[in-house]
C-alpha cells in the first residue's frame, strides 16, 4: 500500500511538473509545423503543413507544372484550405491544376474580379471542385474560427474591396504556439500602411516580403513593427525586375535580420515546434546579407561589408566605376591602399566580386 502511494505521489508530481513546463513556454502545441517558401521561379507559393491540417498559399505562374511537382513531393494529398492572396498570373497560375490534382476543402479569394480568362478559369474550377468558397476580411469575422489544429490565421488585410488589385491583397499573420509568421503576398506600402493604422497586431518572427523583394514594399515604417528576425522572399534566378531591388536588401542587412531567397536558397523551410524555430535551404546559397557585393553595383553601404572597405574606399570605388568598371577583383589595385595581400584577403573573405 506504501508503496502504491508513493508511485502516486510521483506521478502526481510529474503531472504537475510537465503543466507547469508547458505553461511556462507558452507552447501549447501538440506537433510541429512546417512552412516551405516553395521555389517556383518569378512567382510565389508557399505550404503550410502541420500534424493535422496542410495550407497552400498561391500556386505560381501559369506555363509551368513546379507547384504540382512540389505538393506530390512532399507527399500532399489534401488540402484542408488554399489561399489566392490576389489574383496576377504568377500568383495564381497553377490554381486549376492544384484543384484538379489534390483535394481541396477551402478556398480564400479577396472577391476582386479580373478580367483574364486564368482568373476565369480558376473560378470555374473552384466551383467544379465543390469548395468551400470564403472571402476574408479584417474585423468582420469575429464569429468565425480561423483555426487549424494549433495553427491560427489572423486576416490583417482587406478590409474592404478596392479598385486597386495590389490593395485587394490578403495579408495572413499565421501564429503556432509562440512563434508568429506575416504572409504578405504582393502587398505594397499602401497596404502596409493601412495595415499599421488598424493597430492590429503585426509582430512577427518570419516575415515573407511584399510583392518579391520590390522597393515597392517592406516600408521601414512596416518592417520595424513586424520586428521579423528572419525575411524571406521569393524570386527567380536573374529576373528581369531586379527582384529583391538593392535598397529592400540593404534595409533588412541595416535591421540585423537573417534574409533568404528562393533565388539564391532554392525552397527555403522553416519548422518550428512552436517554441523555437530553425531554417533550412535547398540550395547552399547563404544568407544573403553574408553573400554577393558586386563592385559595379553595390550601394554605399554594401561595399563596407567587404573587407578593408571603409566609408573613403567605398566613395572612391564609386568614383572610379564611374569612371571604368571594375573587371574583376584584382581591378581593386586601383583604390588607394589595396594591396595584393589585403586584395587576397578581400578574395578570401568571399563576398566581393565583379558581375561577368
Amino acid at each position: 500500500m506504501e508503496n502504491r502511494q508513493r508511485r502516486y505521489t510521483l506521478t502526481l508530481w510529474l503531472a504537475i511538473l510537465l503543466s507547469l513546463t508547458l505553461t511556462w513556454s507558452g507552447v501549447g502545441v501538440a506537433g510541429s509545423l512546417e512552412v516551405h517558401f516553395l521555389d517556383v521561379g518569378q512567382a510565389e507559393a508557399t505550404l503550410l503543413r502541420g500534424q493535422d491540417f496542410t495550407i497552400l498559399i498561391d500556386a505560381g505562374d501559369r506555363g509551368s507544372y513546379d507547384v504540382v511537382h512540389h505538393l506530390a513531393r512532399l507527399g500532399v494529398k489534401k488540402i484542408d484550405l488554399l489561399i489566392f492572396t490576389h489574383p496576377h498570373a504568377d500568383h495564381i497560375g497553377q490554381g486549376v491544376a492544384v484543384l484538379e490534382n489534390f483535394l481541396v476543402e477551402e478556398v480564400w479569394m479577396s472577391g476582386y474580379e479580373h478580367t483574364t480568362k486564368l482568373y476565369e478559369d480558376l473560378l470555374d474550377a473552384i466551383l467544379a471542385s465543390g469548395a468551400f468558397y470564403h472571402e476574408p476580411r479584417r474585423g468582420q469575422h469575429a464569429d468565425l474560427d480561423f483555426t487549424f489544429g494549433d495553427l491560427s490565421l489572423e486576416i490583417l488585410h482587406p478590409d474592404k474591396l478596392s479598385s486597386d488589385l495590389h490593395h485587394t491583397n490578403i495579408v495572413i499573420r499565421a501564429i503556432y504556439g509562440d512563434v508568429a509568421f506575416m504572409f504578405t503576398g504582393d502587398a505594397e506600402r499602401k497596404t502596409e500602411n493601412s495595415i499599421l493604422a488598424s493597430g492590429v497586431p503585426v509582430q512577427a518572427q518570419i516575415l515573407q516580403l511584399g510583392h518579391h523583394g520590390s522597393r515597392t514594399s517592406s516600408g521601414i515604417e512596416f518592417v520595424v513593427a513586424v520586428n521579423p528576425q528572419v525575411a524571406i522572399y521569393s524570386a527567380g534566378v536573374k529576373n528581369d525586375y531586379g527582384h529583391p531591388h538593392p535598397e529592400v536588401v540593404e534595409r533588412m542587412i541595416r535591421l540585423g535580420m537573417d534574409l533568404y531567397g528562393t533565388d539564391v536558397n532554392g525552397t527555403v523551410v522553416v519548422y518550428t515546434d512552436g517554441s523555437d524555430y530553425r531554417v533550412e535551404v535547398t540550395k547552399n546559397g547563404g544568407q544573403l546579407q553574408v553573400g554577393g557585393v558586386d563592385l559595379n553595383s553595390a550601394t554605399f553601404v554594401d561595399l563596407q561589408r567587404i573587407v578593408h572597405i571603409g566609408p573613403e574606399r567605398a566613395r572612391e570605388i564609386i568614383a572610379l566605376r564611374a569612371i571604368k568598371a571594375f573587371k574583376s577583383l584584382d581591378d581593386l589595385r586601383r583604390v588607394s591602399g589595396l594591396g595584393d595581400k589585403r586584395i587576397r584577403e578581400i578574395k578570401e573573405q568571399g563576398i566581393a566580386y565583379v558581375k561577368e
